[in-house]
């Protein structure tokens, strides 16, 4: 069958990887330009956009929820389904997206300062956080176009999206940041207005993809007329995960505003290494969320024996590239550092930081690649009672104790990390073999009432 020749966790992984990296490239590309303006851009668009990435989390309360649905009614051989659950995913979280828009453009001053983001420079991030925040439609409606057109197997389109897309956002930024071909120099506002045109081009790109995603065409009258019943079972999932991925982006918002406190420097700091730590985090999560589409659709075809090795596999491949690519940052550590900044304190600070950066990236994938197989099969909630209490007590917790308290600085956050990431990744292994166990998931309650029931029945030892 075509589709299960997609279904290969390598074909799912190098486009997800490349579209991430590209994402990635877009960030570095707005961290590079806008240091040319200043450390104060720097730090703007760093703390604006951990507060973006908490929000996004909220439309994942829809798109993930229904892009694991989507992945598994497509291996039990139900097209239809798969077609309908997309289509609530998209109108749902457009609607979310519109309200956080409003919400955006006509509060954003108010919520910099709930923030806690430095007097200093809430002026300049009003601005911004507006015209960015503003445009979260575009990107609710592209998070759950994307998601739905890779569970369906084509995680190609999307990439090429983001390839176009990408070349676009760094060609806008050079006429908006550095006024060529005769552009007005609108520095952080015209990284605003870059980003704002890329979502929403890329939207536009995305539908086209997407109508054709589950055979026959999709006509835009049924986006006026979803199958809301289906609402249900998308939240059924959706809806842990979302609170799981919403707590973290919470905790590293705190994590954030503690670091605020410590003072400009160290926030800058932390957005340059934000930056660096990306490229690595890219490659464990594509792998991620490629063995969540893979073992989705296995355990909907019931091969339940390949779903379960799927995990580890995932996780050693991530293993190895993310150290080697750590290894690799550390290596160029001093011409990669400097290409961001010039200021001796922060340099020096993003050295140090980034060996401690080699324990914790292991952590982080071993997290990821258990996490979302753990998601896959329906067993959301479980991560989420493990997780929220570990971000909080341990991540939060000892950054305010050793970063604040003790006077430890970066040092005392990126410890709380670290242990936050293994507590976690033990916890999420233990619950992986307890599956295998105990009969391979039979025993979840989720999966006894149909949300991912496997489509042949019963377990294969």
């Amino acid at each position: 069958m075509e589709l299960d020749k997609k279904m290969k966790l390598g074909r799912l992984t190098w486009p997800i990887m490349i579209e991430m990296f590209l994402a990635f490239a877009i960030g570095t590309s707005d961290t590079l330009m806008v240091s040319r303006i200043s450390d104060d851009a720097v730090a703007v668009v760093g703390f604006s956009n951990q507060f973006f990435n908490a929000v996004i989390v909220v439309f994942m309360l829809v798109a993930s929820g229904a892009g694991i649905l989507i992945a598994n009614r497509l291996g039990a051989g139900d097209a239809y389904a798969a077609r309908k659950l997309a289509i609530v995913s998209v109108v749902l979280t457009g609607a979310i997206g519109l309200v956080v828009s409003l919400l955006m453009v006509f509060g954003a001053g108010q919520i910099a300062g709930w923030l806690g983001m430095p007097p200093d420079i809430r002026p300049l991030a009003n601005d911004y956080m507006s015209i960015v925040g503003g445009g979260m439609i575009f990107t609710a409606i592209g998070n759950a176009l994307s998601t739905a057109v890779r569970n369906t197997g084509n995680t190609r389109s999307p990439m090429y999206i983001a390839i176009m897309m990408n070349v676009v956002h760094i060609f806008l930024n050079a006429l908006f940041i550095f006024g060529l071909l005769g552009f007005p120099k609108w520095g952080l506002f015209g990284v605003a207005l870059s980003t704002l045109f890329v979502r929403a081009a890329s939207v536009v790109l995305l539908l086209y993809v997407f109508r054709s995603a589950f055979g026959g065409r999709i006509g835009f009258r049924e986006f006026l007329r979803p199958d809301w019943s289906r609402s249900r079972e998308i939240l059924r999932i959706g809806w842990p995960l979302s609170m799981n991925g919403g707590s973290w982006q919470l905790s590293q918002l705190a994590i954030t505003g503690l670091i605020g406190v410590m003072g400009a420097q160290q926030l800058a700091a932390r957005t340059y290494m934000n930056t660096m730590e990306s490229f690595a985090f890219t490659i464990g999560w594509s792998f991620a969320m490629a063995v969540q589409i893979l073992i989705a659709y296995l355990f909907g075809q019931g091969k339940l024996r390949e779903a379960y090795r799927s995990a580890y596999r995932a996780m050693g491949y991530g293993m190895a590239f993310v150290l080697f690519n750590t290894a690799l940052m550390l290596l160029f550590r001093k011409q990669i550092i400097t290409f961001f900044t010039a200021d001796p304190w922060i340099v020096d600070m993003a050295i140090v930081l980034l060996w401690l950066n080699l324990i914790l990236q292991p952590g982080k994938m071993l997290n990821m690649a258990l996490g979302q197989s753990i998601v896959a099969v329906g067993d959301s909630r479980y991560m989420m009672k493990i997780s929220i209490p570990s971000q909080w007590l341990v991540s939060v917790g000892l950054a305010y104790l050793l970063g604040i308290r003790l006077g430890w600085g970066l040092y005392g956050v990126y410890a709380g990390m670290i242990l936050d990431e293994y507590i976690r990744g033990a916890v999420l292994y233990l619950r992986w073999r307890h599956h295998r166990k105990r009969g391979l998931f039979a025993d979840h309650g989720d999966l006894r009432a149909g949300a991912l029931a496997p489509a042949k029945g019963g377990l294969q030892a």
